[in-house]
């Protein structure tokens, strides 16, 4: 992916739009009084990282204050996880690793079936996409709601409960990591749209252009 993103030059004004909407998860806030999404952790902290550091460059936190920088933050969190399973998704799927049987008994469909790349989404039962958005409607209101902006459901790292200073540790990870993936599906597409080629297919046939 990072051939994808690195040396197709167009994939770049897609890397500083990324950056410059999330400008302000980089920038700490003056003096963020204290809330219950910060109770846990220090937010103004969380993901500030080398080489950006602090940056905000549009004037997002001076301008709208500490309550939209936390809800900005809980924003990239919720993103940046979305598209860590998004791109492990696309990777496997692109290396052919599917569940094994039906995806639909009425239509003799199978998983297998289903093809790589965007355009899989069209051959999925209209039934099929409804539950998809069922579920994201009852994770996101109900189970793990998109209202609690710390992102902390209870549930430890894999089960683990950790100690402060290893917590912060595992969330500047997650940061960083769910920011690479955000850019990694965002480059997948628009280069799958680009060559009309699947991840698979560009990496076969060494579909990489820097125009």
């Amino acid at each position: 992916l990072g051939f994808i993103v690195l040396f197709n030059i167009s994939k770049m004004k897609l890397a500083i739009a990324l950056c410059l909407s999330s400008a302000a998860a980089f920038q700490a806030p003056a003096a963020a009084p204290a809330s219950t999404a910060l109770r846990a952790v220090d937010e103004s902290t969380l993901g500030v990282q080398a080489p950006a550091g602090f940056l905000d460059p549009l004037g997002f936190v001076a301008k709208d204050g500490p309550e939209a920088f936390v809800r900005r933050r809980a924003v990239e969190r919720k993103h940046g996880r979305i598209a860590m399973v998004a791109i492990t998704g696309c990777v496997l799927h692109n290396a052919d690793v599917e569940f094994p049987g039906y995806l639909s008994l009425s239509q003799q469909l199978k998983f297998s079936d289903i093809p790589n790349g965007g355009q899989g989404i069209f051959n999925i039962p209209a039934a099929g996409v409804a539950q998809i958005l069922l579920f994201c409607g009852l994770v996101e209101m109900a189970w793990w709601p998109a209202s609690k902006y710390d992102g902390d459901y209870n549930v430890g790292f894999f089960g683990e409960k950790l100690s402060p200073e290893k917590k912060t540790q595992k969330l500047n990870a997650e940061m960083a990591n769910g920011r690479l993936a955000m850019l990694g599906i965002a480059g997948a597409m628009f280069a799958e749209g680009q060559t009309g080629e699947t991840l698979a297919q560009q990496f076969e046939n060494l579909s990489f252009s820097i125009v």
